[in-house]
């Protein structure tokens, strides 16, 4: 793997890190500023991955999936993090903690719902990443070294497609509850 899907993986990882650390401040440590200030520091993780794709394309590195990818997973990281944390914050409180109420499976329409938002999330994240994308693609302005970019660009809009076929899908047959 080169540089920068090892960053990618590093940003990852540290996305994850900082949420961790911020939920252990927060409940374990009762520092609830602490721990909101750190939580608070995701983004900053996004940033340096942004700064090191971006330094890599500036000095003629041909742009690849992996470069795709960081412009991807800052488009997500930016449009589902704050539910990523409302997620991960519920089931540290739950299972942790052992305090507050058991998250709950989502069914019937409840669940219908909950799946096109985060079908409108995906809308969100694709329009932030394909806005990181084209402006890559522009930028280098060489249709053979961004050839990747365009691929990965129509991968994505095959993806969101399905995935809003796949929430409409739950408006039509809903998730059932388990016995």
């Amino acid at each position: 793997m080169n540089f920068i899907a090892w960053t990618i993986v590093a940003c990852e990882i540290g996305f994850w890190v900082v949420i961790l650390a911020g939920l252990v401040t927060r409940y374990v440590f009762n520092r609830k500023r602490l721990g909101l200030f750190l939580l608070a520091l995701t983004p900053a993780v996004d940033l340096l991955l942004l700064i090191v794709t971006s330094a890599d394309l500036y000095n003629g590195a041909t742009a690849t999936q992996v470069h795709a990818i960081a412009a991807i997973y800052l488009g997500v990281s930016v449009a589902f993090g704050k539910s990523m944390i409302r997620w991960a914050d519920e089931r540290f409180v739950f299972y942790v903690k052992k305090q507050g109420p058991k998250p709950v499976r989502r069914t019937g329409w409840d669940h219908a719902k909950h799946s096109l938002k985060g079908s409108l999330q995906h809308v969100l994240a694709f329009i932030i990443g394909g806005a990181f994308l084209a402006t890559m693609i522009y930028l280098i302005d060489d249709p053979t070294k961004t050839e990747a970019l365009w691929g990965m660009l129509k991968l994505w809009t095959l993806a969101l497609g399905i995935d809003f076929v796949i929430s409409i899908s739950y408006f039509i047959w809903p998730r059932p509850a388990k016995a």
